[in-house]
This record gives structure tokens, sequence and C-alpha cells, in this order.
């Protein structure tokens, strides 16, 4: 009998579904309750765009990091993350050294695998960090970014898993990132592997937006797959994965050793997640990713675009309707552009070489697709308007594209006086960390535990600026503050206090006097603002403010938490006004 074990894309439910992820303090929350599911085998906790978001909503992703693994680690479940290769945690290519630095930090920081992909499949960009991550100590998960093509067939999968097993691939992963994967070319992909290789690791991750993911499962399954990717409610199906329950009965049935759902824990687990939802995350969520659409077939882009997508639209809808008006033309609903849209991405992706329709090269076809339509509705030649990013893909400087270009692309490219590049990918960005860790010492910032603020810095440098200076949270405050609005905007309902919002399950501690404020001091008597999470004591000093006749000391009127500070550092108050959030034990 064939065991299949799960694994929980935590992570990818978040960012499949909209634009934020859980904060410290909740991912701390909710990981007890996971493991008590007793069904995972895997978590992914970290990756992708995760830890950009992180600091862009004004928290520090290393200890969001290490808080979430630390309870997989100690329970004995694998913890895995996504990285892009030569892009690292973000869209744009990476220094080779930062690259390196990456997978040392992330396994200090509990993370156990790493699935390494690159957006065109070029095995070159996989390969350094296949080598990387296992000097690292982590086990490294080369990936194959699936698509449907004539370029895209079973053989060429066959012949890519080979590569990078001879590259030293300790696992092998089918990322099926828009779902359109058909279930017959992955079971032939995955047993062929199996066949040649039967003591390689295989994993299929595959999103439901088109429909097609869970027979992808019991093909693969059939085939010697060892894990999937499966999500949970309440962010399961539509765009993001399917649900265990449904994956764990089929494969039962089907005759397969699967692990036992602990119900009552699964409920909690989607009670909890629901009040993630509920709490901040839930405004930054699309409606449309909460639905199946068969219309992905065609075109194959990610179910995950459709929010961006649709937003993107609305603007080239307008200027299009203007035109169209003005020159006496019938206007084009939205549902018609959507299907032009679809029509033109069908058009130009084998045009373009083929290139998987995967973060961030889905976003570059789509944006060139998106001019060709709004320009040749209005009379005018198609390829107006690419982007520096999509010809940085189309000349081949991040990687070779699997397909050919058309003639017309290329002399197009000529026409502009481009050149194409068909050397190393990586010898276009050279190493950078002499040059961050000097400005950190210049500004006199800790480069972190295991260099993982060094790190952070070098990935994601002008949102760790932000992050640093406070004004990323400023920013997501008032982005929150606006998304509320809006939301409420559209229904007969009061706004209700935003604050009170941000914090649903929380009490407000306010200030008994006028005055300025001062947080607790650290043993080197410098103030410092409490984090999210510090666990204070009824009647424990949460700050103090500082009047014109002395100090006035805020205490805690509970056992609790701190799960919002709503001061900064010497902000001046009155009397009244809320100082924090504190939340009941």
């Amino acid at each position: 009998m064939k065991e299949i074990k799960f694994s929980l894309v935590y992570r990818d439910m978040w960012q499949a579904s909209g634009k934020y992820v859980p904060r410290k303090d909740q991912l701390a929350k909710i990981a007890p309750v996971l493991i008590e599911m007793g069904c995972f085998a895997r978590v992914e906790t970290n990756g992708g765009a995760s830890e950009q978001v992180n600091l862009l909503y004004g928290e520090n992703p290393n200890d969001a990091v290490r808080t979430f693994t630390k309870a997989f680690n100690d329970a004995g479940i694998k913890t895995h993350m996504l990285d892009r290769s030569l892009n690292g945690l973000r869209m744009n290519p990476v220094p080779a050294d930062v690259r390196e630095l990456m997978y040392k930090v992330k396994k200090s920081q509990g993370v156990d695998i790493t699935r390494i992909f690159c957006g065109l499949n070029d095995v070159r960009n996989i390969i350094p960090s296949i080598q990387y991550a296992k000097a690292a100590g982590m086990i490294a998960q080369a990936t194959m970014c699936i698509t449907y093509s004539e370029v895209h067939t079973a053989e060429y999968y066959i012949n890519m898993s080979e590569q990078l097993i001879a590259a030293g691939a300790d696992e092998i992963c089918l990322k099926d990132m828009a779902g359109i994967g058909r279930p017959e070319m992955l079971g032939k992909i995955v047993k062929a592997i199996k066949t040649a290789h039967p003591d390689t690791i295989i994993q299929y991750h595959g999103h439901s937006g088109p429909g097609f993911s869970v027979a992808s499962m019991l093909e693969v399954a059939k085939a010697g797959c060892d894990y999937l990717d499966v999500a949970m409610e309440p962010l399961s199906w539509g765009m993001v994965h399917p649900d265990v329950i449904t994956i764990q009965a089929m494969l039962k049935d089907a005759g397969f050793k699967v692990p036992e759902i602990n119900m009552n824990a699964y409920m909690e687990a989607r009670r909890l997640t629901q009040s993630f939802v509920d709490d901040f995350l839930g405004y930054f969520i699309d409606e449309r990713n909460k639905f199946m659409t068969s219309l992905l077939i065609g075109c194959g882009l990610p179910g995950g675009m459709m929010g961006s997508l649709m937003a993107d639209l609305k603007p080239v809808h307008a200027n299009i309707n203007a035109y169209l008006k003005q020159n006496s033309k019938t206007e084009l609903t939205e549902d018609e552009l959507l299907v032009k849209l679809f029509d033109e991405v069908k058009y130009i992706w084998p045009k373009l070489g083929n290139p998987p329709l995967v973060t961030p090269y889905s976003q570059y076809v789509k944006n060139i697709a998106l001019m060709n339509v709004m320009f040749m509705e209005k009379g005018q030649a198609r390829w107006s308007m690419i982007d520096k990013n999509a010809w940085d893909m189309i000349l081949g400087k991040a990687g070779q594209l699997p397909g050919k270009l058309d003639a017309e692309i290329i002399e197009l490219a000529k026409k502009n006086g481009y050149e194409f590049f068909v050397g190393d990918p990586q010898s276009n960005y050279p190493n950078e960390l002499p040059k961050y860790i000097e400005e950190m010492k210049a500004n006199g910032w800790d480069r972190g535990k295991d260099d993982e603020e060094l790190f952070e810095f070098a990935m994601h440098e002008k949102q760790y600026r932000d992050y640093k200076s406070g004004d990323a949270k400023k920013r997501f405050e008032a982005e929150l503050e606006a998304a509320i609005k809006e939301k409420y905007s559209k229904s007969a309902i009061e706004i209700p206090d935003i604050r009170k919002l941000k914090y649903p399950n929380a009490e407000p501690v306010v200030s008994n006097a006028t005055g300025r404020v001062i947080w607790e001091l650290d043993f080197n008597e410098k103030s410092v603002e409490p984090v999210h999470g510090k666990i204070v004591k009824e009647f424990d000093t949460i700050c103090t403010i500082q009047t014109n006749y002395g100090l006035e000391h805020i205490g805690s009127f509970c056992d609790g938490r701190i799960v919002g500070v709503e001061k900064n550092q010497g902000d001046m108050v009155r009397k009244g006004e809320v100082l924090a959030y504190v939340e009941k034990n």
C-alpha cells in the first residue's frame, strides 16, 4: 500500500488569496493547532514574497520565520520555503553572495527544505541554488514550473528532471502554479522519474483555479508521488489549493495509506485562520480569488493573478472606452475586454518563447498583452509598448526561454538596437554584500543573529529601509484604514471604530494624562517599544506619560499580551487617547 503524505502550504494559502500574510503573533497561535491536526508531514512556512510583505507592514520577517518554524521543528514536522533561484525572494535577480547567504540564514532560522524554481525553467539558475542549499545543510528540492504548450511536453519535463537530479537535487517538485497541467501528462512525468530514480522524493503542487488539480493529484499519486500540497478552509479551493479533507478521502478510497485528520483541531485551525482574515488580512483578499474559473485554461495565467489583473484592467478599460466614445464607436464591457486580453495572452505567448507563466514572467506577458489590446483598440500597432523588465526576459538576461522567439520579436529587438544575451545570467549581477555590510556599520545597524538582518537588507533593500525608518508601518496603517473605509462605503453599514477592527479580540489601554509617551527601558536604559505578543500581568507598567508636572505610569488592566501599539516613542498624547491594545489571556 503506497503511502502519501501531505504538506500544508500555509504561506501560499494567503499569497494566492491576497496581498498580506499573518503577523508573528498569529503564526505563533496557529502553529500548535496545525500540529495537533496530525495529518501534515510538512508545512510551508515562508519564502516567495512573504518576507517582503512582513517588511511592508512594519514587521521583522526574521522574527516571524523563527517563531513559525520553531513549533514545527520541535514537533518533527519538516518546514519548507519557496525560493526563486536567481531572483531569491524578490522579483528581480540577486547577486550570488546574497543568494548563498540566504540558505545559511534560512537553515539557521529553522527552515528544512527550500523549493527552488526558475520562472523560465533554466536549470543554470537552479543548479547554483542546489549547491548553496546543500552546503548550508538544507534539503534542496529542485522545481519544474508546469504549464501546457507544444514546448512543455512530458519529455521536456522528464529531461529537465534528469538534469536537476544529476546536479545533486535531493527532491523534485512539480509546481503547477496555474493548475493547467493535464493530469495524464503529470502522471507520465512522475512515473518516468520514479522508474529511473525510485529513491527520489517527488512533491506535487497544483493550484485549484481551472479545476484540474484534484484529478492531477490522483494521477501523480498512482504514478508514485510522495507528497501532495494541500490547503484548508477558509482559504482552500478558489485560486488556492484543494482542501486536505477532499484529497485525503479520495486517496483513502483509492487504496492509499494516508494520515487521519483530527477534525476538532481542523475546526479550531479553521476558526483561527478566519479570525486572521477578520483581523486585517481580509481587507486585502480579492473576492475573485475565492472562485474557480475555467477561463484560465486558454490563457494559462495563474489564478492568483486575477485580483491584480482586474485592478490593471480598470484604467485600461476606461482609457479604451474614452477613445471609443470620442470616436462614436461601441464601448467594451469589462467581460469583453477580459476575453480580448485572454485571447491576446494566448496569441503572444508562443511568440515570446513560451515562458512559464509564473512570477514574475506571468506579469510581464500579461502586461505586454494588456498594452497590445489597448493600442490595437485605438487603431495602433501591436508591440507598441514593452517595458524594460519584459525586454530583459525576451533578451535572455534572466535566463533562456523554453521556446523560440518569433521572427517578428527578433526584428523588433534589432530595430530598437537591443542585443541578445546567451551567457550565464548570474554574471550580469555581481556580488554586493560588502556594500551592505559597510552601510549597516555606518548606520549602527546590527547585522542580526546569523547575519539575518544583513541578508534582509541585501535582499529587500528599499523595503528594509522603510521598515527601519518606520515609514512602512505608517503606510500600512494608512492603507488598512483606506481599505476598511472602502469596504464599508459600499454598504449601508456604519463604518466601525477602525482601531478596534484591527484588534477585534483586544481592549484598549488609554492614557490617563496629557504628555509625552515613554515606553519601557531596556538593560542599556534605552527606551524601547513593546513588541507584538509581549506578555503582561495585571497592573504591570506598560508605558509612562511624561507630563508637565511629573510622570504618570500606565498599567495593564488584565493578564494578557500586547497585540497592537498605537503611539510611537516620544509621541504627544492627550488624556483618553489609545496607547495600545491588550488581549486578555
